[in-house]
């Protein structure tokens, strides 16, 4: 089932809630206070979170290289708290932060993912992201990463 979350840019008043769902999904791999502080102040119309109600329940962050690469962002993070998956939830924060990314001219979009995540490699395949190559202990834990990107024209 499909449910309505509200998605607007992250506030200075929403990172105890950011930090929980952080925390719910990550565990000791999680983002810190600092880093998402950093994020806030750097990415603030691409770092956004989903409400129900006034409970937060996901969020996502996407950073606009710049340079010659302006034209082109990482998704850096996207998280849902266990309870709200399957809901939706992901996918509008998706289809918010590229819309959000168009507008300011990006046409491509990178990130990377937890190779064995079949959940999340499929939510992204529907968004049009392909693989595009092993990146060999990506992840803290020394787990490899699949890099994936889409492009729009």
């Amino acid at each position: 089932m499909v449910y309505s979350s509200s998605i607007r840019r992250f506030r200075a008043a929403d990172m105890e809630d950011i930090l929980r769902v952080e925390n719910a999904c990550f565990g000791r791999f999680a983002y810190d206070r600092n880093l998402f502080a950093e994020y806030a102040g750097r990415e603030g119309d691409v770092f956004l979170v989903a409400g129900r109600g006034r409970r937060i329940c996901g969020y996502s962050i996407a950073c606009v290289r710049g340079g010659a690469f302006r034209h082109a962002a990482e998704l850096v993070s996207i998280a849902v708290e266990p309870l709200a998956r399957g809901q939706g939830v992901a996918s509008q924060l998706l289809e918010n932060t590229f819309q959000r990314l168009r507008l300011r001219g990006v046409r491509r979009v990178a990130l990377t993912v937890r190779v064995g995540n079949r959940r999340a490699e499929a939510l992204y395949r529907r968004f049009g992201f392909r693989r595009e190559r092993i990146v060999p202990e990506y992840y803290e834990d020394g787990k490899d990463g699949v890099r994936m990107g889409v492009r729009w024209e």
